[in-house]
């Protein structure tokens, strides 16, 4: 079984500080859904507004089209997986995963056939003997989502359950889990800072700041078409110049900024235009989009000076000091075997397509 989950008008007030205000969203049945935001930004509130441990203060939860309003978290068709996994170190893998039957009333034999029936999808067969301690980072988180799905939820939250892992194994785990919830074909809801982690395994993402949404769309879109200053210096590296809306034509924005006049692709929120002529506006640019113009015509370019460079095996990072701004802007050059080709001191111009910048209004942006 598998349910979509709507937040209608969610509010969620702690006495005067708002946490979460004027939330509507619809998830999808057996969509991967996630929350993306920065600390205290609110998503874990909203995940604790689904699970039922918190009620909102104004609005609806439903679940599966029903209203969730006075049910509490262990009637509710879901399961949570928390940032620590909780498993029980005195029981064995497979006691720890059939523990929510055992308190149903299941027989002993038919616990353990389902519990290895979920350790053949998570991928760990055999191991159900075997005492927590003995298992990896990334087999206890396998056996805390085998553990969920024993309750046969129709809804999956997870709660930042790889923060914990080093880096490469996240980067196992993500491909895991994202395997594991099309498998099992249950709506999952997660919440993380980890932009890598939202990108890659989810349907669509809801980013975040201090309590609002400010965005909801595949992992594509939030990256090439941000519809806030927020999202897009939070989401990924992004350079960005200031300046004046000077001309807008056919969805682009001609911007005046210090540093030259800008053309970009002037973004829409909500089906309605955010700029008009003279408004204040940012012109954000990928480090990936920028090339040094000398190799090719671009639209839009930059003069400045090569500050340093920085090798990081598949990519050299350039950094620079663009004329009219105390901004170093970021270049990524793919590594094909080569130098840069500029040493640092150089004085270069640099640019990109008017179809790789994105011109926004001024607004709050992530803190750096």
């Amino acid at each position: 079984m598998s349910a979509d989950v709507q937040l209608q008008d969610v509010w969620i007030r702690f006495g005067d500080f708002v946490a979460a205000r004027d939330v509507n969203i619809h998830i999808k049945d057996g969509e991967f859904f996630s929350f993306l935001g920065p600390s205290g930004c609110g998503k874990t509130t909203l995940l604790r507004a689904v699970s039922g441990f918190l009620s909102p203060s104004q609005g609806e939860v439903l679940i599966g089209g029903k209203n969730m309003s006075g049910i509490g978290p262990n009637k509710r068709p879901t399961a949570l997986i928390f940032q620590n996994l909780a498993l029980f170190p005195l029981m064995t893998v497979w006691e720890n995963i059939a523990f929510a039957l055992e308190v149903k009333g299941m027989s002993k034999a038919a616990r353990r056939k389902r519990a290895d029936e979920l350790l053949d999808l998570i991928a760990l067969p055999g191991q159900g003997d075997k005492m927590v301690n003995e298992l990896s980072g990334g087999q206890k988180q396998r056996v805390a989502i085998a553990r969920a799905l024993a309750a046969e939820p129709d809804v999956l939250l997870l709660d930042e359950p790889l923060s914990a892992l080093d880096l490469k194994l996240r980067q196992h785990m993500r491909t895991e889990l994202r395997a594991i919830q099309e498998r099992v074909g249950i709506t999952f809801i997660y919440i993380t800072h980890d932009q890598g982690e939202a990108l890659t395994m989810s349907d669509n993402v809801a980013v975040m700041s201090q309590g609002v949404i400010e965005q909801v769309a595949g992992g594509n879109q939030i990256y090439d078409s941000p519809e806030t200053a927020f999202v897009a210096s939070f989401v990924g590296e992004n350079n960005y110049f200031a300046g004046t809306v000077r001309e807008l034509n056919n969805g682009l924005a001609v911007v005046d900024t210090p540093s030259g006049v800008l053309a970009a692709r002037a973004v829409s929120r909500n089906d309605k235009e955010q700029l008009s002529v003279g408004d204040e506006a940012y012109v954000f640019i990928r480090p990936e989009s920028l090339r040094f113009s000398q190799q090719q015509e671009l639209d839009n370019v930059l003069s400045g000076v090569v500050e340093r460079q920085e090798f990081e095996g598949n990519f050299w990072q350039v950094y620079l000091r663009v004329d009219g701004s105390a901004r170093i802007v970021t270049l990524s050059m793919v590594n094909d075997g080569h130098s840069v080709g500029y040493e640092v001191g150089s004085r270069v111009q640099v640019g990109c397509g008017s179809d790789l910048a994105v011109a926004l209004p001024q607004g709050p942006m992530a803190a750096e």
